[in-house]
């Protein structure tokens, strides 16, 4: 036992083997280190020292985060962050034996100074305490050797601050702040708390379950309502509606709705549990609660039955092995058949055999003229062709947009590359593709119909500026697809042509991006590609002029573009704007090195911080060195608020450059 409190254990050789500094729980002392994931959990409670609901982690990026313990490692979860941007690898939390708590990088520079004390008459260690606060403690030696009552030097949080980080309160329970400025967790009208002893648990519902398919005999529905508490609002349906009774009588109406969240004329339905619930204004919480109901008792003649039932159990379990027999050697010989039929297939068969892979329709040029009405309504255009409206019958009932394509010179080639790549990729923000023709020279796409258009007409068309926090959440909605495209698809996908045309707005208005399969392909081993300039005018990275190789840095420099309009609410380019305003990416660059970001959104009310973060965001997206500019997963987190965003090169040094 070294005098740190460090428990070590040494082979014959003297070298050590295992030692406790390695293993913290809730806790690191003075010379002992928390190192990349490495993770601190808080105890159950004051008595209970298991694994509690709270911990602590060192990320390889250098920033410390804070999460419950039973969710993922993503920002969504995250409550408290060290905001550390590109911190460098190999981070790790130090404390030392004077009293500092600081973040070091693995070249020995100091990133971040969390917290000092500076005095060695005193011990110090930091915990990850019960109620999820990460806190930072001193004890002062006495002089006969003892050791005070601990003081506390620095908390990640404050106890009035937990109500507003999400983390407090269990499943369908919301944080309530009293008087004495302790949070405390409550249940809405008929649900009640899963243990009454331990009410950060949460709450579960007190009512016989609706079962939507059989329903429940003698049970009645009624909505209650809760003011001024609102969740994460993850819903599976998001209307837009003129008040709070419509959204009311939707949740009611809909078998599947158990709440519904109304803010500012967006109702969104939800399943239960409901979490993260904290007192906000201007927000409105419904709740289905079922009232009445029985669960319908089995009769004696069912219990003689069922006794009955296990009586021919065996006999039943032997006809079932002689059927099982039989059905074998039956799908033997109707196996043998296909194959047969299947080595008819003439080899000059059209169809791609990557198609039954991925569970696509396959349509003929007849079927996709039928329901299109012989390609009427025209939608738009594209990059290789018309956009038609068209309609599945036969009970599907279901709109959907067409591509025709039309260069076929060099469009084949390129036409199955992208239904091959977007056939494989599935994400909430890209356009799906349900089905393909190919037949005869006839090459068409068929995707999910977007109703609300464009983001260029949702922006650019509208008298009055959408709503700011719309324009936020669009902006993430862009930034999650571009990051799929690059990181998390089967094939790695540069889009290159990154713009508000080419990103639509489904019924609830959700971004999804279009037209990103004629892309050139990336594949796992790759990282460059030379290709001809695509894209957009104003939106194409500078790169794609100079000859140079074209990464994913390409898409971030165009996305930063459109983060720009999303934040200005107007075009890259105003040839009708004042001379120092013509240019967006110009104008911004100056209003942010003056000062002066309240020209960027006129007379509109917005939150400063938000509007400082996402300038600084898109003025690195927009770094005209690609190497510059970060990856979409960091600018993902800085648009959460989870890193920090810098500094970005003043536009004289970028233009130096």
């Amino acid at each position: 036992m070294l005098d740190s409190g460090n428990f070590v254990l040494y082979n014959s050789n003297s070298n050590i083997i295992w030692q406790s500094f390695n293993f913290p729980p809730d806790t690191i002392v003075a010379e002992q280190r928390l190192i990349v994931e490495w993770t601190l959990f808080s105890h159950f409670s004051e008595t209970n020292y298991s694994t509690g609901r709270f911990r602590i982690v060192m990320h390889s990026d250098g920033n410390l985060v804070s999460y419950p313990t039973d969710t993922t490692n993503t920002s969504r979860d995250a409550y408290w962050h060290s905001a550390i941007w590109m911190g460098g690898r190999n981070v790790s939390l130090n404390l030392d034996t004077n009293g500092q708590l600081y973040l070091l990088s693995s070249t020995g520079f100091t990133i971040k100074n969390l917290a000092e004390h500076r005095t060695r008459a005193f011990v110090y260690r930091a915990t990850m305490y019960v109620d999820g606060i990460f806190r930072f403690y001193s004890h002062r030696i006495e002089n006969n050797g003892s050791v005070s009552e601990e003081s506390i030097v620095w908390l990640s949080l404050q106890l009035a601050d937990l109500c507003e980080r999400k983390v407090t309160c269990g499943f369908n329970s919301y944080c309530n702040m009293g008087e004495d400025m302790v949070p405390s967790c409550n249940c809405p009208e008929g649900i009640d708390f899963v243990d009454t002893q331990q009410m950060f648990r949460g709450c579960d519902a007190n009512f016989i379950k609706q079962d939507c398919g059989r329903g429940t005999e003698g049970l009645t529905w009624t909505v209650t309502t809760l003011e001024n508490v609102y969740w994460e609002d993850d819903g599976y349906a998001l209307l837009w509606v003129a008040n709070e009774e419509v959204c009311k009588q939707a949740c009611l109406e809909d078998c599947n709705c158990m709440a519904a969240l109304f803010k500012g004329g967006r109702c969104s339905k939800h399943k239960l549990p409901l979490r993260y619930g904290n007192r906000t204004d201007s927000a409105t919480t419904f709740i289905k609660v079922g009232r009445g109901g029985t669960v319908k008792e089995p009769t004696s003649h069912e219990v003689t039955k069922k006794a009955f039932g296990k009586g021919v159990l065996v006999v039943g379990l032997v006809l079932i092995g002689c059927s099982v027999i039989t059905l074998l050697c039956s799908c033997f010989f109707v196996y043998r058949h296909k194959v047969v039929e299947y080595g008819r297939i003439p080899e000059h068969s059209s169809t791609p055999a990557f198609i039954e892979e991925m569970n696509l329709r396959s349509f003929t040029y007849d079927q996709l003229a039928r329901v299109t009405d012989n390609f009427k309504e025209e939608l738009g255009r594209g990059s290789f062709g018309k956009v038609y409206k068209g309609f599945l019958p036969n009970g599907v009932n279901r709109t959907i947009a067409v591509k025709k394509i039309e260069k076929l010179a060099e469009g084949e080639r390129e036409f199955e590359a992208e239904m091959e790549t977007i056939g494989r990729t599935h994400h909430r923000n890209l356009v799906r593709l349900i089905g393909f023709c190919i037949e005869g020279s006839h090459r068409l796409l068929v995707y999910e119909y977007m109703s609300n258009g464009s983001l260029a007409n949702f922006l650019f068309k509208a008298e009055a500026p959408p709503d700011w926090n719309e324009r936020v959440r669009i902006a993430l909605d862009v930034a999650r697809g571009i990051h799929y495209l690059h990181e998390d698809c089967e094939t790695h996908i540069i889009h290159c042509d990154i713009k508000p045309q080419n990103v639509l707005m489904d019924e609830c208005w959700i971004a999804k991006i279009s037209d990103f399969g004629l892309a050139k392909l990336l594949m796992p081993d790759q990282t460059k590609t030379y290709t001809g300039i695509r894209g957009t005018r104003g939106y194409v990275a500078p790169e794609w002029h100079k000859g140079t190789p074209i990464t994913l840095k390409a898409d971030v420099y165009s996305f930063g573009i459109v983060l720009l309009e999303l934040t200005c609410w107007r075009k890259h380019v105003e040839i009708e704007a004042a001379e120092s305003e013509i240019i967006l990416l110009d104008w911004v660059y100056d209003c942010f090195e003056r000062g002066e970001l309240d020209k960027l959104v006129g007379n509109e009310e917005v939150e400063k911080t938000i509007l400082e973060r996402m300038v600084r965001v898109g003025l690195w997206c927009t770094q005209e060195d690609p190497a510059s500019r970060p990856t979409m997963k960091k600018v993902i987190l800085m648009l959460e608020g989870i890193i920090n965003t810098p500094i970005p090169p003043s536009s004289s040094s970028v233009t130096a450059s």
